[in-house]
């Protein structure tokens, strides 16, 4: 979903140039207790981390205790590590699930139920309202902070399931079975609650977009 795109996405990090061999070094000492590749896996990581973790927690404090959260999680499984996948790529998990625990805690800010935003269809399988074709937000028509805050509000009012696909499969770029990992769920389950999600984000961006704003940014 090109909307999306002015949302910043990244992939999880490999840990250094050293690659593999590295990388390896750097597992052993974790499994040993060994302080020094504590402290360079956390200096060759938690900047890519906290960036993952702001944007799924407004407030930077809630970030940079998910990611805290996520380090000592890690060392507590990291004997049970298999190896089927980098160790950043295991981090950036961690951290994912996190953010979630805390946004499922602490959701305060009110969601709209994903049916009223959905495409309505009468008894002769037409639209039950008017669809309007969809012009695709640019920078030209407004400031991209404005844009990418108008975006990370309607995905923030889609209710918890769907904005956690969202924010997975579209923001964190994860594939499905990735997804549905974390999300403890299947991946029939992810591909239907993501196409819903972009059902209802397009018609949340339809009408954010339409709105016009004051030069203060208020409706």
């Amino acid at each position: 979903m090109s909307m999306l795109g002015v949302v910043h996405t990244s992939k999880p990090p490999e840990i250094d140039a050293q690659g593999a061999a590295g990388e390896r070094t750097l597992l052993d000492g974790l499994r040993c207790g060994d302080e020094q590749a504590y402290a360079e896996f956390v200096r060759l990581t938690h900047s890519r981390m906290l960036a993952v973790a702001r944007r799924f927690l407004r407030r930077d404090e809630d970030a940079a205790d998910a990611v805290q959260d996520a380090y000592i999680s890690l060392i507590r499984a990291i004997p049970s590590f298999q190896g089927q996948s980098s160790l950043s790529t295991w981090l950036h998990r961690i951290v994912v699930n996190a953010c979630l625990m805390r946004l499922r805690a602490q959701r305060k800010r009110p969601t709209v139920p994903i049916d009223e935003l959905l495409p309505q269809f009468d008894q002769t399988g037409h639209h039950a309202r008017s669809v309007r074709s969809w012009t695709e937000p640019t920078t030209d028509t407004m400031g991209a902070d404005e844009l990418r805050r108008q975006v990370r509000e309607c995905i923030e009012s889609l209710p918890d399931d769907y904005r956690a696909v969202v924010m997975l499969r579209d923001i964190e770029e994860l594939d499905t079975e990735q997804t549905a990992e974390i999300l403890n769920t299947t991946p029939g389950n992810v591909k239907t609650r993501l196409h819903r999600a972009r059902q209802a984000l397009r018609t949340l961006l339809e009408h954010a977009l339409a709105t016009p704003h004051d030069e203060t940014g208020q409706r």
